[in-house]
C-alpha cells in the first residue's frame, strides 16, 4: 500500500498555522512542511491553486486533495489517522463544548491579539481588556485540569496553544503580566510545552516578539 502524501502549507508565526502541524505530530504522521510568504504578491501557486477561496494558510493537503480552515484539518487528521491520540472527544457533548470553545478563541481571542499590529493608544488599551476577559474566561474552562480535556491533550488544547507563543509580545505591547492574570493558562502553557509535538513546534518567543514591530513600522505605527 502506498504511503499516504502529505504536505501542509502554513507560516512560521500564525496560530492557525500551528494547529493542523501539532496534531499531526501528535498522531506521528509524516509530512512535508511548506513555508508560505504572505507578504505582497509572493504567494505559491500551490496555495493559490489548493485554497482559491479565500488563499489563506493553513492549508493539508493529503493525497493531492486540499482541506483548509485549521480547526476543520485538525478534526480531519484526527478523524483519518484514528489509531493514534484521540483529540476530539469520544463523548458528543464533551465534543460539541470542545468545538464550542474553539470557535470562541477564533471569535473572541484572535480579534484583540491581532490589534497589537495595528492600532495604538485608546484602541490598544481597550484590546487589552477585551484580551484579558476572554483568557479570564478560558481559564475558568480549564480549572484545575491538566489540560482542557482533563488528563488527555487534545483538541482545544491544539486550538489555543499557538497564542502561547504570543503571550511575551501581547505582554509587552498591552503592558500587563498574564501569569498575574491568568496563572492557570500560563501554568497549562507550561505543561503543553513539554509535550514534544508543541516544543518542536511553537515558534521561538524571542522572534515572535520582533514580527509586531516590523508590522507597525510598515503601517507607520511605529
Amino acid at each position: 500500500m502506498a504511503e499516504d502524501e502529505v504536505i501542509l502549507l502554513g507560516f512560521w508565526a500564525s496560530v492557525f498555522g500551528i494547529r493542523p502541524r501539532i496534531a499531526l505530530e501528535e498522531k506521528e504522521v509524516k509530512y512535508e512542511y511548506r513555508e508560505e510568504l504572505l507578504v505582497g504578491n509572493n504567494k505559491s501557486p500551490l496555495l493559490l491553486q489548493m485554497n482559491p477561496i479565500h488563499k489563506k494558510i493553513p492549508v493539508l493537503i493529503h493525497n493531492g486533495k486540499p482541506i483548509c480552515e485549521s480547526l476543520i484539518e485538525v478534526e480531519y487528521i484526527d478523524e483519518m489517522w484514528k489509531d493514534k491520540a484521540l483529540l476530539l472527544p469520544s463523548d458528543p457533548y464533551e465534543r460539541a463544548q470542545a468545538r464550542f470553545w474553539a470557535d470562541y478563541i477564533d471569535k473572541k481571542l484572535y480579534d484583540p491579539a491581532k490589534k497589537i499590529h495595528i492600532t495604538k493608544d485608546d484602541e490598544l488599551e481597550a484590546a487589552e481588556k477585551d484580551l484579558i476577559e476572554v483568557l479570564k474566561m478560558l481559564e475558568g474552562v480549564l480549572g484545575d485540569k491538566t489540560y482542557f480535556g482533563g488528563d488527555n491533550f487534545g483538541y482545544l488544547d491544539i486550538a489555543l496553544i499557538g497564542f502561547y507563543g504570543w503571550f511575551p509580545t501581547y505582554q509587552t505591547y498591552f503592558n500587563f503580566s498574564i501569569e498575574a492574570e491568568c496563572p492557570k493558562i500560563v501554568g497549562w502553557g507550561n505543561r503543553c510545552m513539554q509535550r514534544d509535538s508543541v516544543a518542536k513546534t511553537l515558534p521561538d518567543q524571542r522572534k515572535i516578539l520582533e514580527l509586531p514591530k516590523l508590522i507597525r513600522q510598515r503601517l507607520g505605527i511605529e
